[in-house]
């Protein structure tokens, strides 16, 4: 749930998920939406009956991602050789490991169908929640719902979006620029620093 809640996060910051699971909270700094939503989700998976079937679902799908993943990893080193990467393996483990994903992936077809089709709808369930609440412009009475929950959200799991580095070099300038006529802070900065 840890590790996979940055990832949500971090789906959420560059637009690939809805924009109130880019929201960390301000003292501990964690994604505190995404464990949350995580929570529910891992709460939904113990109501099935046989964990060796939801085992099947979660390796299936996760194998067929990270093959798909090496597999455009040996592409891109087939077809620019030339790019800069800053870590360079022998070609040897790679292909190694892009064979036994492979196998973890084409075993489960053939012996259990059903649970690699089950699986492939869970996943496929997720592409009109992304083109609901990510690509999709939405109408003005949408937008305004999605904006009372995440300003909820935000109020709930003490919360905010992550600054950019140039977000925080705007707040730096305009401190330094905030100087009154008389070479002095205003008010509200000489609180701040006492």
């Amino acid at each position: 749930i840890f590790a996979s809640s940055r990832l949500f996060f971090v789906g959420a910051r560059n637009g690939h998920m809805p924009k109130l699971m880019a929201f960390l909270n301000i003292t501990q700094l964690t994604p505190v939406p995404c464990l949350i939503i995580l929570g529910l989700i891992t709460l939904s998976m113990l109501t099935t009956s046989n964990v060796f079937v939801l085992i099947n679902y979660a390796s299936f799908v996760e194998s067929t991602f990270i093959t798909l993943s090496v597999g455009a990893l040996l592409y891109l080193r087939y077809k620019e050789p030339e790019r800069n990467r800053p870590i360079k393996v022998n070609l040897v483990l790679p292909i190694l490991f892009f064979l036994l994903c492979s196998i973890l992936v084409c075993v489960p077809i053939f012996t259990q169908p059903w649970d690699v089709g089950f699986g492939l709808v869970i996943v496929a369930s997720g592409i009109p929640v992304y083109f609901l609440f990510c690509r999709f412009k939405k109408p003005a009475w949408l937008q305004n719902i999605f904006w009372s929950l995440e300003c909820t959200v935000q109020k709930l799991c003490i919360a905010l979006e992550e600054e950019t580095g140039e977000e925080e070099e705007a707040t730096v300038g305009q401190s330094k620029n905030a100087l009154d006529e008389r070479g002095e802070a205003p008010e509200l900065e000489r609180l701040h620093q006492d």
